[in-house]
């Protein structure tokens, strides 16, 4: 009797679900979940290159509006930049603005140059610019390069396990004058 109890447990076991929607459960879920965070953690690193961008051209707009500026007037809209990155650490952050005249043979050379982080050194003056665009780069004009550069480290070290920098340049010429002039830059 014994032996023909199971017989048809085995005759019933292909046809049996129990169980079935754990086990698929258990397959997928830790590829779902690596999914969902890799989402996040892509979302998350736009933003943070997006912001870095939008400090950079907002740094640069700010400098390229003055007639004049010092280290001071400089490290004054530094701080607008940092306050573009929140949510995200400042301390990560490094911005340069460099003053850049282009004379009458083409030849870019560094008026002045002033930046916050140790990324970003700033240039030497009389060093030669080499990687204008070339729509930039017009004769006998000055331009203002503000640059960023930010250290994502993403909040789930699985996904993301090193350090990505984003870096943005960005070139305005002066507004309202020919050149910006730095007094102690």
């Amino acid at each position: 009797m014994s032996r023909r109890l199971h017989f048809r447990a085995m005759r019933r076991l292909p046809g049996n679900r129990d169980g079935a929607t754990a086990v698929e459960f258990a397959l997928i879920a830790p590829v779902m979940i690596l999914l969902y965070f890799g989402l996040v953690e892509f979302s998350q690193g736009f933003m943070a290159q997006r912001r870095a961008s939008h400090a950079a051209s907002v740094v640069s707009d700010l400098i390229a509006q003055s007639e004049r500026t010092n280290r001071a007037g400089i490290n004054a809209i530094y701080a607008v930049g940092g306050l573009i990155m929140r949510p995200f650490p400042v301390a990560d952050l490094s911005i340069r603005t460099t003053s850049i005249a282009i004379d009458a043979r083409g030849v870019a050379t560094v008026e002045w140059s002033h930046g916050n982080g140790k990324s970003l050194p700033p240039l030497q003056k009389g060093n030669l610019v080499t990687d204008l665009p070339p729509d930039v780069a017009e004769r006998e004009q000055t331009v203002i390069m503000g640059e960023t550069q930010y250290i994502y480290r993403s909040p789930f070290a699985a996904v993301l396990p090193r350090p990505v920098t984003l870096s943005r340049r960005y070139f305005l010429r002066p507004r309202t004058v020919d050149r910006v002039v730095c007094s102690d830059c």
